[in-house]
């Protein structure tokens, strides 16, 4: 009887190799930034998958940087059919879907990184995260980057600085704007700006300060308008899970990956700022002339988003005003 009790012995030993093979989960994270350069949203991601190995659940995540697995503007719906797991996503690239997250890159609306605090915790932003969360994904980490204009021949202060320029702009909104201050759009993702510049199909952008410097775009401009105290630009970037996806966790393994976003948050909410100043420091040492907005030329511009961005958008989305007033509101 003994090969039998052997026998027996070695099948609950593979059944039970084959039972926690079953158990460790690879979730695949997609995003459009490059991979190990410093750029920190590809380090928020970094780190979240760091933790959770290191938490030992049984949960791996793979990170794919650079768009090496999903182009840019596709990674929303990426998410949602299962081919990705996870992305780090400008938030406002998945309003094709969603119209509503045009409002999550709207000028003016956020004015500084303190401003953005205050925003991150208002009825607007829990309105943006009810509708995320209502299209199928999670938000694991908060993120709101800073950004910045930059030109390639002069710099860009004002709406007549911006006539008759090619501007590449990074959604919609700004696009709207751009065009009431009389210039022609490009449409491009921010991991094409430096090539569009140099081949003279752009001579003018908008961007975040984390692209700004991860991109080199400092190679392609002559003067950038850093964000100082009176930003127009700031975007919601924040780190996803599709509802799918974390179905599949368990118990241990959902409270690893949310312990592990939670540092990943409070990391780049320390960087934000950093990143303007690396900006600054970059272009600065590249010699491109660097500049700021005053109050009243940020309220130039805001003044023409309000005849083009806020309109359009109130019109156009049947929540938009109200999710424009609720954020305006954020003082």
């Amino acid at each position: 009887m003994k090969p039998v009790f052997k026998n027996i012995a070695a099948i609950a030993v593979w059944t039970g190799v084959a039972l926690s093979a079953q158990a460790d989960i690879v979730l695949k994270a997609s995003h459009q930034f490059p991979g190990g350069k410093g750029d920190a949203r590809d380090e928020m991601v970094q780190m979240i998958a760091r933790e959770v190995a290191a938490a030992n659940v049984g949960l791996t995540i793979k990170v794919f940087p650079g768009s090496s697995l999903v182009k840019p503007k596709e990674q929303w719906k990426a998410m949602l059919s299962g081919q990705i797991d996870m992305t780090s996503l400008p938030l406002d690239y998945a309003s094709g879907f969603h119209p509503e997250f045009g409002a999550t890159l709207m000028p003016g609306l956020v004015k500084n990184h303190t401003h953005a605090r205050q925003i991150n915790a208002s009825p607007f932003m829990d309105d943006i995260r009810a509708i995320i969360n209502r299209g199928g994904v999670d938000v694991l980490a908060d993120a709101w980057l800073a950004g910045a204009f930059a030109g390639k021949d002069k710099c860009i202060l004002e709406p007549k600085d911006a006539d008759g320029l090619k501007i590449r702009s990074a959604g919609a909104t700004f696009a709207q704007m751009w065009a009431g201050a009389g210039a022609s759009i490009v449409s491009v993702p921010s991991s094409e700006v430096y090539s569009a510049l140099q081949q003279g199909v752009a001579q003018g952008t908008d961007t975040s300060a984390g692209s700004f410097v991860s991109f080199r775009l400092y190679e392609q401009v002559k003067c950038l308008t850093a964000p100082g105290d009176q930003a127009l630009w700031f975007m919601y970037e924040p780190v996803l899970i599709s509802k799918k996806a974390m179905a599949k966790l368990n118990a241990a393994q959902k409270a690893a990956l949310m312990a592990a976003s939670k540092k990943a948050e409070d990391y780049f909410a320390a960087e934000s700022k950093k990143l303007d100043d690396k900006m600054v420091e970059a272009y600065n040492k590249a010699g491109v002339k660097v500049v700021t907005m005053t109050a009243a030329q940020a309220d130039m511009w805001r003044a023409v988003a309000a005849k083009t961005s806020y309109a359009e958008f109130a019109k156009t989305v049947p929540t938009g005003k109200a999710l424009i007033d609720k954020a305006l509101t954020v003082k």
